[in-house]
């Protein structure tokens, strides 16, 4: 991405809070234009532009990207600003950005206050009212008296529509659903080797908000802001790995013991085949894991992050063909956390919420149930295939394990408890409103 528009574009500017302001929405507005041009990742757009604009000064950075991705999370209603407009980089910014960034910058209850201010007196929204916490209810009654006339706000706005289409849930839990997915998840980890109590002290004398987890006794939280993973010792020496809750209900799921041989089949960079060798040391020394994906750049990393935890039973088989990287009926278990559409993780993403679109979801099944068909063969009589994505669309999860049931009667599904309410569940969903996470969602069937 190029430089933003020079300052020397913009109206005649006299107060430096208004210049400052008008320079972070060009800047803002370019990212958002940017991202929605190239269906890239905003993270991977925005930490590009910090490796190229070395000027920013960390006030700077968090402006940006706090507003960019507000913007995102927001993006529902406060398209109604321009009836889903999108600037052009090469236009003038109208008044309705400065509207937007207003809405969201209130939304989110920023503490720039004399940035949000000039932006109110560049869009002409000299009221503003003060936005209510408490629900989203009062937040769109609050923003609808600074929409155009004729707008109505519903919550189902705020998450495309076609979102509906493919979700299958409650109307009870929708409102809850939709609440979780305009907030910020915290970053949760897993304490490896290690005591949580012990990490959460010394991570807090560091000034993190760690927190003990309720529900599992190696996980933590975070806390909401942004961390440099590098200027933490505990993760340099491979006592903490980054992974949401909700995906460590898989491994939880998995539950492999001592002993036993087991396949990580899409492993990605690792996370679940770091929890799975934590979870059998936890019980007792032996077992190995293999991990498997076809994209080399991440099995790098895997290994990386293996080393760095000093975790030697995790060995590499890639995915070169269709097929089997490994023997055939050789693995107590075996794991299928399968390509899918990531809607599951559109809370911490909200970009792509509004990047993809139906087809996402559309094109997944098929792929995903012959993903599982082959590595069900990995799975020695007795053993267990567990099924997992972090996806909520049912066309991706329920359908596929009654699809693969249909075809291969060898198979049996097991009755799972519900790690955030006890409730027994054969095809679990984790909802992010339960506990703070993602979504995910997972299935453990037997060989019989």
């Amino acid at each position: 991405m190029g430089n933003p528009t020079p300052l020397a574009s913009a109206p005649t500017l006299t107060l430096s809070s208004h210049k400052r302001a008008y320079s972070y929405a060009v800047t803002i507005s370019h990212l958002f234009a940017d991202i929605h041009a190239s269906h890239l990742p905003a993270d991977r757009v925005i930490g590009q532009y910090f490796r190229d604009n070395k000027k920013h000064g960390s006030k700077d950075r968090r402006v940006i990207r706090e507003s960019l991705f507000s913007m995102f999370r927001w993006w529902g209603w406060l398209a109604q600003f321009s009836n889903g407009e999108i600037v052009s980089k090469q236009a003038p910014l109208p008044k309705f950005w400065f509207q937007q960034l207003c809405g969201c910058a209130q939304l989110e209850q920023h503490s720039w206050q004399d940035i949000i201010t000039a932006w109110h007196e560049l869009g002409d929204l000299f009221v503003c009212p003060d936005m209510p916490s408490e629900t989203l209810e009062q937040k769109a009654q609050m923003l609808q008296q600074v929409m155009p006339s004729g707008v109505t706000l519903t919550l189902e706005q705020l998450v495309p529509a076609w979102f509906w289409q493919v979700t299958e849930i409650s109307e009870h839990n929708k409102p809850r659903l939709i609440a979780a997915m305009t907030s910020r998840p915290p970053i949760w980890a897993r304490a490896q080797g290690v005591s949580v109590a012990s990490l959460v002290t010394e991570l807090q004398q560091q000034g993190i908000d760690a927190k003990a987890s309720e529900y599992f006794s190696d996980a933590l939280s975070l806390g909401h802001k942004s961390i440099n993973l590098n200027d933490i010792s505990q993760y340099q020496q491979g006592k903490i790995e980054i992974q949401d809750l909700a995906s460590q209900v898989i491994g939880q799921v998995c539950a492999p013991k001592p002993n036993q041989q087991w396949w990580d089949a899409c492993s990605g960079a690792g996370g679940k085949s770091l929890q799975l060798a934590s979870l059998m040391k936890a019980q007792g020394q032996g077992g190995s894991i293999v991990a498997s994906d076809i994209r080399q750049h991440a099995l790098d990393e895997l290994i990386k992050r293996a080393k760095r935890a000093k975790v030697n039973n995790i060995s590499i088989a890639r995915w070169r063909s269709d097929e089997l990287p490994v023997a055939a009926g050789s693995f107590d278990g075996v794991l299928v956390d399968a390509p899918c559409s990531c809607t599951g993780t559109w809370r911490r993403n909200p970009d792509m919420r509004w990047l993809d679109t139906q087809a996402v979801v559309d094109e997944k099944p098929q792929l995903q149930l012959d993903i599982l068909t082959r590595c069900s063969r990995a799975v020695k009589a007795g053993g267990v295939l567990v099924y997992a994505t972090c996806s909520v669309a049912a066309a991706e999860n329920e359908l596929v394990v009654k699809a693969f049931l249909a075809q291969h009667p060898e198979f049996s599904i097991e009755t799972i408890a519900h790690p955030f309410t006890g409730e027994a569940s054969q095809m679990l969903t984790i909802w992010p409103y339960e506990a703070d996470s993602d979504a995910m969602f997972v299935c453990r069937m037997r060989r019989i």
